[in-house]
């Protein structure tokens, strides 16, 4: 059995600072904002995952996004190299906590840049957003990485969304759920189910059968859920306000046996 883990970064004060690519800028309520994370990570701890809280990055305003730091695959963590210059002093303290767990250490370096929410993983497919964040250099960076461990390093253009993850996510059986508003071109996914709600796109595989899904996607938990899921509803409002989703508030770590 492998134990579960996942990677969380507590949100710093500056939070209302972080950068915003896609979106309009709206009030953060720092405090709400604290209180969902507690409730994200409490969920989490509730279903099965152990979590392991990374040092903060106080003076990150982005920092919060640890997804962003690094993509875990079997016993390695490619540490990324953030196409925003801004966020790369999120990457030694997240670094440091991946490490401590005993994974081994690959990076991407420049002029390669690679954000960990351009990449989504389905059993030993790959797929890497190439756009405003990570390029081309870092896609190769990443699939000379991860190849050898058997894995099919597949790049996808992405213009409507900042990362690759902001568009689309998986199901347990490879289905790609994505909003019509974010994917450029959905026949590069083999399956691929449309969800009537932006932030519906972006579920975390809890275990078997159960989805940790935004409450802000009602409409899509019901689809789901018609489909033989569990949807477990998490409010991260505020987060949603930073072009933040369910996936980019933690690594999940299920490569290495505990």
């Amino acid at each position: 059995m492998h134990h579960q883990r996942a990677l969380v970064r507590r949100p710093s004060p500056r939070l209302t600072e972080g950068l915003l690519t896609h979106i309009e800028p709206q009030p953060i309520d720092v405090d709400r904002a604290i209180q969902q994370w507690e409730g994200y990570r409490a969920t989490l701890e509730a279903n099965g995952w152990e979590t392991i809280e990374a040092p903060p990055a106080e003076d990150c305003p982005d920092s919060v996004f640890i997804e962003d730091t690094m993509v875990a695959y079997a016993d390695v963590a490619v540490i990324a190299n953030p196409g925003a210059s801004e966020r790369r002093a999120e990457i030694p303290g997240a670094e440091l906590a991946v490490r401590s767990l005993g994974y081994k250490i690959a990076r991407i370096t420049s002029p390669g840049t690679l954000d960990g929410g351009d990449v989504l993983k389905h059993d030993r497919t790959v797929w890497v957003g190439v756009g405003d964040r990570t390029n081309s250099e870092g896609a190769r960076q990443l699939a000379a990485a991860l190849e050898p461990l058997g894995a099919q390093v597949i790049e996808v253009p992405i213009t409507k969304v900042l990362h690759l993850k902001s568009a689309v996510t998986a199901l347990p059986d490879g289905t790609v759920l994505g909003h019509p508003s974010f994917v450029d071109d959905p026949t590069v996914f083999e399956k691929y189910l449309e969800v009537p709600e932006p932030d519906g796109a972006h579920v975390v595989l809890l275990n078997e059968n159960r989805l940790l899904i935004s409450a802000s996607a009602p409409r899509t938990a019901e689809l789901l859920a018609a489909r033989g899921y569990t949807p477990v509803p998490v409010d991260i409002s505020e987060f949603e306000k930073l072009e933040g989703c369910v996936t980019c508030l933690s690594v999940r770590l299920r490569g290495l046996p505990s």
